[in-house]
This record gives C-alpha cells, sequence and structure tokens, in this order.
C-alpha cells in the first residue's frame, strides 16, 4: 500500500466511523456513538500521521498522536482530545464500561458530538 492510499483508508475509514456513530446516536445507543466518534478522530489523526511518512503507532490516545502529527495543540484541544480519548472502550474492564454507559447521556453525548465534530473538522485542516 503506498502512502497516499494508507491515507485514503484512514480518512474513509473515519468517515465510516462518523456513519456509525451517527446511526448508534438514533438508536439510544450513546456510549457507543461516542466509542465510535473517538475513533474517527483517532484515525483521522493516524492518516495526518501517515501523511507525514511516519508509521501510524497502534495507540489509541488522541493527544499523544496529535503530537506525533506534530499538530500545534493549544489547551482547549488537548482537553478535548483528553476527554475523547475516554470514550474508547473496546478494550475497558466491564465496571468502566458500564460507568461510561450511564455517563453517556443523551445530553452528554449530544454535547460531546459537537466537540467531536468541532476536533473532527480542525484536524482535517491537517489532511
Amino acid at each position: 500500500m503506498t502512502q497516499s492510499q494508507a491515507v485514503k483508508y484512514w480518512l474513509k475509514s473515519a468517515e465510516k466511523n462518523i456513519k456509525v456513530a451517527q446511526d448508534n446516536f438514533k438508536l439510544k445507543h450513546y456510549d457507543w456513538c461516542l466509542f465510535f466518534w473517538q475513533l474517527a478522530i483517532e484515525k483521522i489523526l493516524k492518516g495526518i500521521v501517515t501523511k507525514k511518512g511516519l508509521a501510524a503507532p497502534p495507540i489509541h490516545n488522541l493527544y499523544k498522536l496529535a503530537k506525533i502529527a506534530q499538530i500545534p495543540v493549544d489547551e482547549k484541544n488537548k482537553e478535548m482530545l483528553n476527554e475523547i480519548t475516554t470514550f474508547n472502550i473496546e478494550a475497558r474492564y466491564d465496571d468502566y464500561k458500564f460507568s461510561f454507559y450511564k455517563k453517556a447521556t443523551p445530553e452528554y453525548t449530544k454535547k460531546w458530538i459537537k466537540n467531536c465534530q468541532a476536533v473532527y473538522l480542525w484536524l482535517q485542516k491537517f489532511i
């Protein structure tokens, strides 16, 4: 796979994750909605890393990925990236998953969808 193909792969995969996030929101699966938003942002960051000629590391920490991608991150975006990172529930213990499930109310989810959209649009500037 060429570098260009790899970047396209990451971006296409990110867009698919956004669609899955939207579908999960409609189904009222708010925890999974936020999880897929986290994945989408992780993948656009990995696309940016790849575009810079670097190997995308197998990590989920969005702030660390932004630093690897050499993206200037202000304090507000750092806080958002760190909070969105907590939405990655795939490998978490069941008690954490349940506490996140309770945290992901409709109001909380709507707020963080807006934040995720803003972060995603901001990151698109670096592609």
